[in-house]
């Protein structure tokens, strides 16, 4: 498979370099916008960053209001779990093309300039 090595002519500067290294970040690309950890509440809290969607979850909130309820509760609330599991879903797989576009370019095996 495809690696990426990068082997650096350090000669004596080994345990400098060594000790100064664990100090800077990686090298690795990481474009993705989520975890798993983060998926549901990072997607939910962008979703509800959009009008549409808050305008809908008035809605849902304002039918459990006895007194404004036009018709069942739970019917209000499919347009908007709808809409907020079509988009965490193409959320997710966007970023999972992501993920696999990074895992491949940071896999790649690279030529290093040593004199």
């Amino acid at each position: 498979g495809k690696h990426r090595t990068v082997i650096p002519c350090l000669g004596h500067f080994k345990e400098e370099y060594e000790k100064v290294s664990k100090l800077y970040m990686n090298n690795k690309i990481r474009t993705t916008k989520y975890t798993l950890w983060n998926f549901l509440p990072r997607n939910l809290f962008e979703q509800f960053h959009r009008v549409a969607n808050l305008y809908f979850l008035f809605l849902v909130v304002l039918n459990w209001v006895p007194l404004v309820e036009a018709f069942q509760k739970e019917i209000t609330m499919l347009p908007l779990i709808a809409v907020l599991t079509i988009i965490a879903v193409k959320d997710g797989l966007e970023d999972y093309s992501k993920y696999k576009m990074d895992k491949q370019i940071n896999n790649l095996l690279t030529k290093v300039y040593s004199r």
